[in-house]
This record gives C-alpha cells, sequence and structure tokens, in this order.
C-alpha cells in the first residue's frame, strides 16, 4: 500500500547534519594525496547539498572544518585553506543561482582576511532567499561552542541584563551559532567510524545516528536516501517511554 504524502512528509527529518569523514583515507586507497581526497570531497558537497534540497531537508549541517584539524601536518592545512577559498569563490557564482542560505558556524578569527571575506561575500547573497538553510561548520567545536555560549550569558549577568535563575534551555539555546534553528534529528558519519567528533554536542543531543561505510566522496544521493529512510523507522523517544 502505498504512503500517503503527508505520512511520507512526517518522516522526513527536518534538521540533517553530516561529519564528512573519510577523504584522507579515500585519497589513500588510490594512492593519491590527502588534498586529492579534500578536492574530491568538496566536489560531492554540492551534489549533496543540492540533493539534500530537493528532498525537503529544510537544515543541513556540515562538518567542514574542526577546531581540532590546526593540528595536522602545515602542508595539509594549507591545502585545506587554498580549496576554502577556491570553493567560497566558486560558491559566489555558483550557489548564487540556488535557493539556498549558505551560513558559517564557528570561530572565524584565526582565518585570514582574505578567507573571512569571502565568507562574508557567500553569506551576503542570502538576501530574498527562503530555501534550505545550510551551516558549514568551520573551526568548529561543540565544547568550544558551549563554553562560547555560556560566556555570552555571563557578561549578561555581569552586566546586570539577565538573572540567573531565569537561565534555561531556550536562553542557553539563543547564545549558541544555530541559534533560531531546531535540534538535530538526524545526524550521519561516513568513513565508518563510531564517534561525533565534539559535533553538534547539544543540538544533536537526541539525534538517530546512522554511520556509512562509505568515504566522504563516495557517498551519494542514493546513501542519503537510505540514511533518510532508516530514520523513517526509528521511534524517537527523547528520553522518554512509549
Amino acid at each position: 500500500m502505498k504512503e500517503s504524502n503527508e505520512t511520507i512528509s512526517a518522516k522526513m527529518p527536518k534538521h540533517v547534519a553530516i561529519i564528512m569523514d573519510g577523504n584522507g583515507r579515500w585519497a589513500k586507497a588510490r594512492a593519491l594525496p590527502r588534498s586529492a581526497g579534500h578536492a574530491a570531497g568538496s566536489q560531492n558537497f554540492r551534489k549533496i547539498a543540492r540533493y539534500a534540497d530537493k528532498i525537503g531537508i529544510k537544515y543541513l549541517t556540515l562538518y567542514v572544518f574542526s577546531t581540532e584539524n590546526w593540528s595536522r601536518q602545515q602542508q595539509e592545512v594549507d591545502a585545506l585553506m587554498q580549496l576554502f577559498e577556491a570553493y567560497m569563490k566558486e560558491a559566489i557564482s555558483d550557489f548564487a543561482k540556488d535557493n539556498i542560505i549558505v551560513n558559517f558556524l564557528g570561530d572565524r578569527t584565526p582565518f585570514s582576511d582574505k578567507l573571512k571575506k569571502l565568507m562574508a561575500d557567500v553569506e551576503a547573497l542570502n538576501k530574498g532567499k527562503d530555501g534550505m538553510r545550510m551551516n558549514l561548520a568551520m573551526n568548529y567545536g561543540g565544547k568550544a561552542e558551549i563554553l562560547h555560549a555560556a560566556r555570552l550569558l555571563a557578561s549578561e549577568v555581569k552586566n546586570n541584563k539577565l538573572m540567573p535563575e531565569s537561565i534555561n534551555e531556550q536562553t542557553f539555546e539563543r547564545c549558541l551559532y544555530t541559534a533560531g534553528q531546531p535540534s538535530v534529528d538526524l545526524l550521519i558519519r561516513t568513513g565508518g567510524d563510531m564517534r561525533i567528533s565534539n559535533f553538534l554536542l547539544w543540538q544533536a543531543a537526541y539525534a538517530e545516528i546512522v554511520v556509512c561505510k562509505k568515504f566522504w566522496p563516495d557517498f551519494s544521493e542514493y546513501d542519503l536516501d537510505h540514511a533518510v529512510e532508516e530514520y523513517g523507522k526509528r521511534d524517537r523517544r527523547f528520553g522518554g517511554v512509549k
């Protein structure tokens, strides 16, 4: 019996987050430099983002570069920064044609002035758009985000703008990078590892997790469909009992 569109829609996660892991291992398996894996992953990201928008996902958050990634070899970090710059330039002309709202999560301070300007230019393209909101987590860490929110609230308390006893989940969430956005429904990790790697620790507290063994450059539209289908089979209890 065919399901109604209403039933299918009810099973569609509103907010999907993806840990795009495995670029380096993808390259190693092909005797290529790690930078080639990152380049392939960047190309795949565009395809998956557009497909997510097409199937009705409203919020998509992608783990692009973590606060811990700075500890990688300098040659790889430099290659990633060059790739980010190239992507931003392409996005200014490429994603300008799409009805996708692009935002960046994380601390931009360590990035070059050139990259920070390009990020601002990409976000400036959001005016007039009302499609899927895509968050790119760059220099992002879940612990760092929570500390950032705590400092903002502490400052408000210090300046007598907020009473400590009035702090609740809602006031805390307005200080997160994802303020105004819903919690993560579905968290996908590629590459096969079974960990969340300091990603969206608050927002993904009750997310359903699907791990795909494929490396990110090989993750396809079919794999996203499969993850969404798996999500639809889950019984979400949010800590309660049904």
